[in-house]
């Protein structure tokens, strides 16, 4: 049991961490192991995010301090919290990638998440969809194959043409 100082400082914590995030998602982690967790905390960290666990009561003043639109009573399990200065594509593509890990198991859930700049609650499902995009470089290397394609295609029938006029 938590004394109301350390609830404080909790909660004065949760507010500094989100002041500095562009992104948050909220995760359920009923069910998984200490090494589960720390491989989840490694994930994060190597994209320098951190991820905290925050009781709902707690985590409920921290949003409506912040003025942020997001009620935590309707959701059950144990609540962590991926606070992130990063844009959502990057972070939900990590917390995407562990819950696919662990989907079997059905242990690690992602519940929504917030932008933080516009103050807009995302759920549950939009975050798993952004999860699911490729990274930025696989993205414009398709784009790149995309726009090469026609010119290949175009040169192939110059060079042909020239062959057969020749």
């Amino acid at each position: 049991m938590k004394t109301k100082k350390q609830k404080t400082e909790a909660i004065e914590s949760g507010l500094e961490d989100l002041k500095k995030s562009k992104t948050v998602i909220i995760t359920d982690f009923t069910g998984l192991s200490s090494n589960e967790m720390n491989a989840l905390r490694r994930a994060l960290r190597a994209i320098e995010t951190p991820f905290r666990v925050v009781k709902k009561r707690l985590l409920k003043i921290i949003f409506e301090k912040s003025g942020a639109p997001f009620d935590t009573k309707q959701y059950e399990g144990q609540t962590g919290v991926v606070f992130s200065p990063k844009d959502i594509v990057e972070v939900a593509g990590t917390v995407y990638r562990f819950v696919k890990e662990h989907e079997k198991k059905g242990i690690f859930k992602i519940l929504g998440g917030l932008d933080v700049a516009e103050k807009r609650f995302i759920d549950a499902k939009e975050v798993v969809a952004i999860g699911k995009l490729p990274s930025r470089e696989i993205l414009l290397g398709q784009l790149v194959g995309m726009i090469a394609a026609p010119i290949k295609s175009f040169m192939f029938i110059l060079k042909a043409k020239s062959e057969k006029s020749s």
